[in-house]
């Protein structure tokens, strides 16, 4: 099955590591310095058109990518739970 994240993004469910609330896990400094270098890294794709709300981290190809999007994690897990 497959996921949209927003804008014309869309992943694979079995790729789909971790959906994380944004608000919540920014709290916690070990997060923020995780999001911090996957963004200078270069593994981080916004797909968000608004505020954003959602980590969704994935893993394709064998390579990390950290979706951020403004769908919230509640509205994501609950798609992927309906369709499993």
């Amino acid at each position: 099955m497959y996921l949209h994240l927003g804008r014309d993004t869309v992943v694979n469910t079995k790729n789909i590591i971790a959906i994380l609330d944004l608000e919540s896990t920014s709290m916690s400094k070990s997060t923020r310095n995780f999001l911090k270098i996957v963004e200078e890294e270069g593994f981080v794709r916004n797909v968000s058109e608004e505020i954003p709300r959602t980590v969704v981290l994935c893993e394709i190809d064998g390579q990390s990518v950290v979706y951020i999007t403004n769908i919230s994690s509640k509205a994501l897990a609950g798609r992927t739970e309906r369709w499993a």
